[in-house]
């Protein structure tokens, strides 16, 4: 099976503020991207850069799901519906192996965007075969959010060292109230290889599992799997929300944020939304502690970058690195925190940022959240050796298609549907045809 057609079968199935390059007239500009808050920030913000060069920009906003389909789709085909796309680390690095994304080496020519500013993890993150091919908004990795007041009236000490996923359950029960609307836990749920999988991947990882051998063969029906799928069921049943399988990233940050969840096990990005009352109703009593392990403490936290990056197939390629310039420039983190409040600009991503006066008195945080994600170890990922770089994904073509498989069959043990030994099952049946028709395994 082709890649395109791997990539295909994927979709179906489910500069600086005042400086930009001399634009002879006018063009118009197609954004993919997700629907969170910091993408709504840069559309409110963007009539600056469509001011100063005279183009406009026309803004796809999409549920993650979403995005990951109709981007996917859009390099499959080579359709070029647009110009630039809001995508992960993942995609960074494969499509641009194979010369789907547009190389930005050029960007480290502009001193005025100072390329080497943006951290050398990140930035490795998003290149292929020593190039880059997108440029971060920012960068992340999980951790957990709990709320002090729940802890200190339950009289829960917050850890300070990294707990196992045995006690974190124990912690999720005691404050478990869905009688008085708080919930122990809330943990991704929604099917999908950057929704559910993004945590059930490091989850998998803690309890000793692995997606694939030594010899690329797939491990989801091991034990370690049907420990750690079992472990997570029955978690979430215990003590998450209703209908947990519904929810992902965006509908878990919503029920932390309006007081409904005890315990949050997601993104370190998340941190400023959460902290900022404007936005939260916990935002003063929510810290944070590391993501726990179980067999292992390897692999337990992941590693991502959103970024923005240009399709090879884009007829506005200067126009479009123009733009990219402008918003991921030092100034546009800048204009952020003066427009948005200094604990909303998107972390992880610039040094110069991170050190920022500004930064750290909104911020106090910052620090902690900026040294979890440089200590992520993507070259060491799981217990038992395996033939990738990669925490909570698989960097191949082939992963996006078996990612959404699985985390279709776990969403469906989640919601009882199944058991979990079918589900994993059903994933094992799945990944070995897959892996082998691409030539991985014989």
């Amino acid at each position: 099976m082709s890649v395109n057609r791997i990539l295909l079968s994927t979709a179906v199935g489910f500069a600086s503020i005042t400086a930009f390059t001399s634009i002879v007239s006018a063009e118009e500009i197609t954004i993919a991207t997700v629907n969170n808050a910091d993408m709504i920030t840069m559309q409110q913000l963007a009539p600056q850069w469509e001011d100063a060069t005279g183009n406009s920009i026309n803004w796809v906003f999409l549920s993650e799901n979403d995005l990951r389909d109709r981007t996917t789709q859009d390099i499959a085909v080579r359709g070029g519906a647009f110009d630039v796309m809001f995508i992960g680390a993942y995609e960074a690095s494969t499509w641009g192996a194979y010369g789907w994304l547009t190389p930005l080496n050029d960007f480290a020519d502009d001193a005025d965007y100072n390329l080497d500013d943006i951290f050398p993890l990140v930035r490795n993150g998003l290149s292929a075969d020593g190039n880059l091919f997108a440029v971060p908004l920012y960068s992340e990795t999980s951790f957990t959010f709990y709320r002090t007041d729940l802890f200190e009236a339950a009289g829960i000490e917050p850890p300070t060292e990294q707990i196992t996923y045995t006690r974190f359950a124990q912690i999720a029960a005691a404050l478990h109230d869905p009688e008085n609307g708080v919930y122990g836990t809330c943990l991704r749920g929604k099917a999908g290889w950057g929704e559910n999988m993004a945590f059930v991947g490091t989850l998998a990882n803690a309890f000793g599992g692995r997606w694939l051998d030594e010899d690329w063969n797939p491990q989801l029906d091991s034990p370690e799997w049907h420990n750690a799928i079992t472990y997570y069921v029955d978690l979430l049943n215990a003590s998450g929300p209703p209908d947990s399988f519904t929810n992902g990233h965006l509908e878990n940050r919503a029920l932390f944020a309006d007081g409904r969840c005890a315990t949050w096990i997601d993104a370190t990005s998340a941190a400023g939304a959460i902290r900022n009352p404007e936005f939260s109703s916990v935002a003063d009593v929510t810290d944070f502690f590391q993501a726990p392990m179980q067999e292992t403490s390897n692999g337990t936290g992941w590693f991502w970058s959103w970024a923005l990056a240009i399709p090879e197939t884009s007829q506005n390629k200067d126009v479009a690195k123009d733009f990219l310039k402008w918003a991921t420039s030092v100034e546009y983190f800048e204009l952020v925190g003066e427009t948005e409040g200094w604990v909303a600009v998107p972390s992880g991503a610039r040094q110069s940022i991170e050190e920022d006066p500004r930064r750290l008195q909104a911020a106090p945080y910052a620090p902690a959240i900026v040294e979890a994600i440089l200590s992520v170890d993507t070259t060491n990922p799981t217990r038992d050796p395996v033939p990738y770089n990669g925490i909570q994904i698989v960097p191949i073509p082939e992963f996006q298609c078996i990612g959404n498989y699985v985390g279709q069959q776990i969403a469906l043990a989640l919601a009882g549907l199944q058991s979990v030994e079918q589900s994993l099952a059903n994933s094992q049946s799945f990944a070995v045809p897959m892996m082998r028709n691409a030539g991985y395994i014989q």
